[in-house]
């Protein structure tokens, strides 16, 4: 039985308190990486993310960080000169490149390169010095916050086949890890639809290493489409297009709802022009962009908000794999069940009293009331309530 109390995945922040920006520069990771964006995995409290920016008392370096007080560990080093130049703190930040690289895929050291001099350690670092010559301000910061999920989310992709495959070692694992799918759900019969998606996989393959990680799809014409969508969907994060005419279009209603049904990560860039007729009813409940059609100049964070969402489903999906046992009757879904989760259900004969586990935080009274309306034999548990019921 999972433990509640102790955290899945810990972000550590480390700064000089000599850097100027650091506290800056922490703070807007801790408000993301902690919103109730998270809630859904650590019971309405977020990621937890920790401060080592202040030596310790009579020591002229911050606290030790216990990479055993949770399941994984992240610990981002925002690295540049004041850091580069105090002995005790690069003493201090070799060794948590040392414990990091014992602890295999559990811990991850993620150093930030605020300027040439921050390139201390043998990992990769992102090049925060590099991308400071076309960014500034929020944008900077986005590319930041960006870059590191794609990390969390390479470094959990890789943990999850550790949960399947105990057995295996760091360098077998390597060849299960599949790149994730990004599936570009778009109408075709309007003048918006294929131009933003045609820039969305241009943005993921340029500049980011998104390609490394990602392969992105749409149907290509003169294939069957049942066939494609059925398996191409359900392996994939999906980004809907919503232009004027995509709501018209059965192949697009028929993405949303396999989308839906298999419970991918989904976000839906709103790039309404003018009107949509029919606003399709089954496009709610996950996060939605807005973007100007014309401009899309939105893209940097329709992908920054793709990659919270298969974050979260790596942390969702590692969670219930730590939980998993001979449970019976017990489904998992990684967001909020709404009445087409239950067309994804095993049929009443496997599955008599089904119970829907989901993540944190419960559902709204109206919306238990209306399960209880149309569904009155199905169960639906957070994943904080299920787990108290079975201790």
């Amino acid at each position: 039985m999972v433990d509640i109390a102790r955290p899945f995945l810990v972000v550590y922040i480390v700064w000089h308190p000599d850097f100027e920006d650091g506290a800056a520069v922490a703070e807007v990771l801790r408000k993301h990486f902690r919103r109730e964006l998270y809630a859904n995995v650590a019971g309405g409290t977020g990621l937890s993310v920790i401060f080592r920016s202040e030596p310790a008392p009579d020591a002229g370096r911050p606290l030790p960080i216990d990479l055993g007080e949770a399941e994984t560990t992240a610990i981002v080093v925002l690295s540049e000169s004041s850091l580069a130049n105090d002995a005790d703190w690069m003493a201090y930040i070799r060794e948590l490149s040392e414990q990091t690289d014992a602890a295999g895929l559990a811990a991850r050291l993620f150093p930030v390169a605020i300027e040439r001099a921050g390139l201390i350690v043998a990992e990769q670092a992102l090049r925060w010095d590099q991308w400071s010559d076309a960014l500034a301000g929020d944008k900077l910061l986005l590319r930041l916050i960006s870059e590191l999920t794609y990390e969390f989310c390479r470094m959990l992709r890789h943990y999850l086949e550790h949960l399947k495959r105990p057995g295996e070692d760091s360098e077998a694992l390597v060849r299960y890890l599949q790149k994730v799918q990004i599936f570009l759900s778009h109408s075709k019969h309007d003048d918006d639809g294929e131009r933003i998606a045609r820039r969305i996989r241009e943005h993921l393959h340029v500049g980011h290493g998104l390609g490394s990680f990602f392969d992105v799809h749409d149907i290509p014409a003169g294939l069957r489409f049942n066939e494609v969508l059925l398996k191409q969907v359900a392996q994939s994060a999906v980004v809907a297009i919503h232009t004027d005419s995509y709501s018209a279009r059965e192949w697009c209603r028929r993405e949303i709802i396999e989308a839906k049904r298999r419970n991918v990560p989904l976000v839906v860039a709103n790039c309404i022009g003018d009107q949509d007729e029919r606003a399709f009813p089954y496009m709610g409940n996950v996060p939605i962009v807005r973007m100007d059609p014309q401009l899309a100049d939105r893209i940097d964070v329709v992908v920054g908000r793709l990659l919270d969402e298969v974050l979260k489903d790596f942390l969702w999906r590692c969670r219930v794999e730590l939980e998993r046992g001979g449970e019976r009757d017990v489904v998992f879904v990684p967001r909020a069940p709404e009445l087409i989760s239950l067309a994804g259900l095993p049929p009443v004969a496997e599955m008599a009293q089904p119970t829907i586990v989901y993540p944190d935080p419960p559902l709204s009274a109206e919306e238990e009331r209306l399960f209880e309306t149309v569904a009155p034999h199905v169960r639906l548990r957070s994943f904080t309530e299920w787990i108290a019921e079975e201790i």
